[in-house]
Order: C-alpha cells, then sequence, then structure tokens
C-alpha cells in the first residue's frame, strides 16, 4: 500500500490549485494551510526550485474524532496535498493516505476515520480531470 495517492493532470499550475480546493470542499476539507515552497526555497535558501505547493486540508468532523481516539494524532493533522510541476509539463497531484500512516499509530479506533478519510482523499484525485 502506497503512503499517497496521486494523479497527472492537463490543467496550468494554478487552475489546478483551485480545482483541488473546489474537490476538496466537495469533500467537506477546508485548506487551513498553504505553503509555496519554491518561494520559500528561494527567500530562505536562495534556489531556484520548480512550483510545488503544498495544501494542509482539514475535514474538521474526521478531525474531531482522530482527537477523540488518540489525542497525539494531531501531529499528523492536517491531511497534505501537493500539487507540483513536473519535468514533461504535467502537473502532478498527490495526497497522504491515511491509512498507512495511521498504521503507525496502533489505535483501532481509528480504523473507521483513517478509511473514511482515505477514501475522500482518493475520490478528490480521481475526480480531477
Amino acid at each position: 500500500m502506497s503512503y499517497y495517492f496521486s494523479k497527472e493532470v492537463d490543467f496550468k499550475f494554478e487552475e489546478t490549485i483551485e480545482k483541488v480546493k473546489e474537490a476538496l470542499k466537495q469533500e467537506g476539507f477546508g485548506v487551513l494551510t498553504e505553503i509555496d515552497v519554491k518561494d520559500t526555497l528561494k527567500k530562505k535558501l536562495d534556489v531556484e526550485f520548480r512550483r510545488y505547493r503544498i495544501l494542509g486540508a482539514c475535514n474538521p468532523p474526521f478531525a474531531y474524532k482522530a482527537l477523540q481516539a488518540e489525542d497525539k494524532i494531531g501531529v499528523m493533522l492536517p491531511c497534505n496535498v501537493i500539487v507540483q510541476e513536473k519535468e514533461n509539463g504535467k502537473v502532478e497531484v498527490a495526497a497522504i493516505n491515511p491509512l498507512t500512516s495511521m498504521q503507525s499509530v496502533n489505535n483501532a479506533n481509528l480504523n473507521d476515520v483513517a478509511i473514511a478519510i482515505s477514501n475522500k482523499l482518493q475520490k478528490v484525485i480521481n475526480n480531477l480531470s
């Protein structure tokens, strides 16, 4: 089982960001954080990097359930979704697979939450077209 779901799309980078945000919204997620990796690396290290954005997505009802089941699960929240330019001119979208990260926690009470969020994030990725 892979630790992420991914898909290459034919949209322009900024258009992809907007489509991902809308797809997340349709599945009950909000974007809490947005990190522009290219900009950050330029400012901090003065290096060039491809366009790469990390979106911190949160589904509040499921986050609440997870926090009730495991008080330190916040170290794994929010769920990260990346949008990055590829060398072939395509744009790739990838999202964490919560099933793989939750396995390391070893708390059976998180299984249902992990399955539900995993299904929602997989749907976000699959519906990008």
